[in-house]
């Protein structure tokens, strides 16, 4: 009986180790801050954490009426036997059901997750030892032995804090490791004197700066950027460390941030010599507080520049023109833009957008000018094909080779991606910023044919959240026939705006999920609509 009780204990700790990979996707994904995963715990504590505290009372209470109950002992070991079975299943149940939700973004098994994951059996091992430490001292004999019915189910209870703790535990071992690899990734950079290292960072716009800066440079160099939104300092560690070649003539690397300093840390690991800023805008306000310590970390990338180097700034963007008056020692201040007042080094004009591309000419402050067309749709997408243009030019391409660079871009995945059908569809699943949202509304009012809108709004707004998702429904109403959208609690505000635009309440949806909103949609859409998919919150979001 006490080897059967004893693989029970096993039992019910690896139940519990199993359930606990709901709350290590989630820590994931708020990028392993305790802080913004304890937010995430307290908005989604019923949904998450609810059923883990049922299981813990139904099998206390359980266990505790068997005590009361049953009279003889062999039974009663049976029955608590019985009740440490049933909480294995319940709790591995409640994973398993977490585990078959499909995720929009996976919880990918890295060194540091598998650690974590250790870390955490061990705390549940601890948890379960502690009995045994009571019983050291022999005055707690009977006291040992409640604690120790008890400790058997406390992980279900406490399990999200659990996995907190156990990251806590984790978190010296952890930036032990990231140093190293950080310092290596900055020693290969440091070492290579003839790559031109290029950083952009903005509030929106530096991913599709990024590519398409990477597709013009790339009539004239070899040229690495980092893929996809490899924004961070592990991230761009990581392309350093295994992408970079001793070939690679130009290093172009997005750089991201959430909190005051971020932008510094990577520009002492990346060292650029040249710098675009793309936008400074309403985004992530919840981590920074403000728009100024926005426009102020954002600008770390400029104050990093040497002497001799040279940085860009959207000329279109007041914030960014404000920016690029500051006093810093940058020997070249550049401005790229559209319709800005300011003069500006390299300038769109004659603009043409459609549902099959767009159409512009580029003129540079030297005097030369060509004919431009792209696949890629958006004004705003032009400003940034703009940005890309300026860097290039100022690094030596010719206008015709810019021109070659810009024809072949391909459009950035999710950022007003235009998937052709029967039902067009528009995938702007990774805009989630006001500008951008309007942005993508006036490209949805150049197609014909009826316009569905598919979206959950903004987030990360702080105080500014709910005013900003009424005038993004303001927007929609303008430029949609029908809504669908997702999430009762942030829909509201966007009912609101588009109510008081007088838009007709039968043609909006609003539902739970995407896989309602899809089953809505699948009802909704003939042939010869166009779709716009506008935002996707990650799972931590979810409501």
């Amino acid at each position: 009986m006490v080897f059967i009780d004893n693989l029970l204990k096993i039992l019910c700790g690896a139940a519990g180790l199993y359930a606990s990979l709901r709350f290590v996707h989630m820590l994931q994904l708020e990028s392993y801050q305790a802080n913004m995963y304890m937010r995430w715990l307290k908005k989604h504590a019923l949904r998450d954490w609810l059923p883990l505290v049922l299981v813990f009372f139904i099998c206390l209470f359980s266990d505790a009426a068997a005590s009361m109950l049953v009279n003889k002992y062999a039974v009663f070991l049976v029955a608590q036997c019985a009740v440490r079975g049933i909480y294995a299943v319940l709790v591995a149940y409640v994973g398993f059901i977490w585990r078959r939700v499909p995720a929009k973004k996976p919880l990918v098994f890295t060194g540091r997750v598998k650690r974590l994951i250790v870390a955490i059996a061990f705390v549940i091992l601890l948890v379960n030892l502690y009995p045994l430490l009571l019983r050291a001292n022999v005055g707690r004999q009977y006291t040992a032995y409640l604690v120790a019915r008890v400790a058997v189910y406390v992980p279900a209870l406490f399990l999200p804090l659990l996995v907190a703790i156990a990251h806590f535990l984790c978190v010296p071992i952890e930036e032990g490791i990231k140093r190293r690899y950080f310092n290596q990734a900055k020693r290969i950079l440091a070492e290579r004197d003839d790559l031109i290292k290029i950083g952009i960072t903005g509030s929106y716009g530096k991913t599709s700066s990024k590519f398409v800066l990477g597709s013009i440079l790339s009539e004239k160099f070899d040229v690495l950027i980092t893929p996809h939104s490899y924004n961070t300092p592990m991230g761009i560690t990581r392309v350093a460390r295994e992408m970079l070649r001793p070939s690679h003539e130009v290093f172009v690397a997005e750089m991201g941030a959430r909190y005051v300093g971020d932008i510094d840390e990577l520009c002492d690991l990346v060292a650029p010599t040249i710098g675009l800023l793309s936008s400074i805008g309403k985004q992530h306000l919840e981590t920074f507080g403000s728009l100024e310590n926005i426009a102020n970390t954002k600008f770390e990338l400029i104050a990093n520049l040497p002497a001799d180097g040279a940085a860009f700034f959207n000329g279109d963007n007041e914030a960014c023109v404000q920016l690029s008056k500051r006093n810093v020692a940058v020997r070249d201040r550049l401005l790229y833009g559209l319709h800005a007042r300011e003069q500006v080094y390299m300038r769109a004009v004659d603009i043409s957008v459609s549902s099959q591309g767009s159409r512009f000419t580029l003129i540079c402050e030297d005097g030369a000018s060509i004919a431009c067309k792209t696949r890629l749709l958006g004004e705003h997408n032009i400003l940034n094909v703009t940005g890309g243009a300026a860097v290039a030019r100022y690094m030596g391409l010719s206008m015709e080779q810019i021109a070659v660079g810009i024809r072949r871009l391909e459009p950035v995945e999710h950022r007003l991606q235009l998937i052709p059908g029967a039902v067009t569809v528009i995938d702007d699943a990774f805009n989630a910023n006001p500008d951008g949202a309007k942005a993508a509304m006036e490209v949805l009012r150049a197609f014909d044919g009826r316009r569905i809108v598919v979206t959950p709004g903004m987030i990360e707004l702080g105080a500014e959240e709910e005013a900003q998702n009424e005038a993004f429904g303001e927007q929609i109403a303008m430029s949609a026939d029908f809504a669908i959208l997702v999430g009762k609690k942030r829909s509201v505000p966007i009912v609101r705006g588009m109510e008081k635009r007088e838009f007709p309440k039968e043609n909006i949806f609003v539902v739970s999920s995407l896989d309602e909103a899809t089953v809505v949609l699948s009802h909704l859409a003939v042939n010869g609509d166009v779709v716009l998919f506008e935002n996707d919150l990650p799972d931590n979001y979810s409501e």
